[in-house]
């Protein structure tokens, strides 16, 4: 660079001070398109609402007549908040996962451990099989978590081994999601019709057994989380430039991949027992976010969190309005916008390569 292309020092930082004011200006409107669309989730149903009715429900629950209330409240509430705190969850799952890998295309889905959970369930659903005998009642969302987290920690194992790249780890979450596809179909292949109909709908993913304990459940793991991440933000910012770069800034790589792969195995195994599969948000919602705000992480982070739930928010609302009266499988929207996403960035990166 010549001398005289350097920037001052004085009107450097007022660059930067504009920068981070725009990129603040990003997060704080996509906190006001989550209200929206989680105050229209709220309206919309068998039973429409206008939205002051369901912001008057919402300020002040006594207000309103018990039918209303009852509605809002007990059965749309939980439901809404799991979308916004699924979504949260798997974005943040997504973009981590992205950030220690060095790929793109990496996530919760695409590396096995949505599949594993979905293998999980079918195991309660069709054979009747509990991996934790002691409470049968739940088989199915602990049988998903549980082999949601095998598979994490199978590839956390294989991450300590010597040698072993990132590219070896990505490839073998590919390798997870066909192996648990094909037992996941040979299980179908076996289960009864009424056993066949209920894998087929848990696969979709959808959020209408949502619960206040799922819920809770769901916000425990991001308030652990978030923490954790936002505490090495500087770090996992250092990642984003290679190992070699991090490790010169005094970045313990190996111990910070090695946290960060087990908080994201968290991340994604607890939803997805939960609602079921649902695909794309986590591989969607870090793009969109790097794409507004950058690879900073003081930012990158909130606004992932922010891409997800609206994200899985406006899926939720665009469910019920294909339909009326219907509410569709929210996976099965998710992976119809993810999709052509997921040619873009294949794509995209190949004119990268060349």
């Amino acid at each position: 660079m010549a001398v005289s292309e350097i920037i001052p020092a004085e009107e450097g930082r007022g660059l930067y001070r504009a920068l981070a004011f725009r990129r603040i200006l990003v997060i704080c409107g996509l906190i006001v398109a989550l209200a929206f669309s989680f105050s229209l989730d709220l309206a919309l149903g068998p039973a429409r609402y206008p939205l002051s009715e369901v912001l008057s429900a919402l300020v002040n629950p006594s207000g309103v007549d018990l039918q209303t209330r009852v509605v809002l409240w007990d059965i749309r509430m939980p439901i809404a908040l799991m979308a916004i705190t699924v979504g949260a969850c798997l974005s943040l799952a997504g973009a981590q996962m992205q950030t220690i890998l060095a790929n793109p295309l990496a996530s919760p889905f695409t590396l096995g451990i949505s599949a594993a959970a979905s293998f999980g369930a079918a195991l309660g659903l069709v054979a009747g099989v509990a991996i934790f005998p002691a409470a049968v009642q739940y088989m199915v969302p602990i049988n998903a978590f549980l082999m949601a987290m095998a598979a994490s920690l199978f590839i956390y194992l294989l991450s300590t081994v010597r040698g072993v790249t990132v590219q070896t780890i990505v490839l073998l979450g590919i390798a997870l999601v066909f192996t648990f596809n094909a037992l996941l179909s040979l299980l179908e292949y076996l289960a009864s019709e009424q056993a066949l109909a209920a894998v087929v709908f848990w696969t979709m993913g959808s959020l209408t057994k949502a619960t206040w304990g799922k819920v809770l459940a769901t916000f425990i793991i991001l308030v652990v989380c978030v923490p954790f991440f936002a505490r090495h933000s500087w770090a996992l910012t250092a990642l984003r430039l290679g190992d070699g770069k991090a490790a010169s800034f005094g970045v313990n790589i190996r111990s910070l991949r090695l946290k960060t792969l087990l908080g994201v195995s968290l991340l994604a195994a607890i939803p997805v027992s939960f609602v079921g599969t649902i695909g794309f948000v986590g591989l969607v919602g870090p793009h969109i976010a790097r794409m507004l705000v950058g690879e900073d992480q003081r930012f990158f982070l909130p606004a992932a969190i922010l891409c997800g739930s609206l994200m899985l928010s406006a899926t939720s609302v665009v469910s019920k309005i294909i339909l009326p009266g219907a509410i569709l499988p929210i996976g099965v929207i998710t992976a119809l916008v993810g999709v052509p996403f997921f040619f873009a960035l294949i794509f995209a990166d190949r004119r990268q390569s060349w």
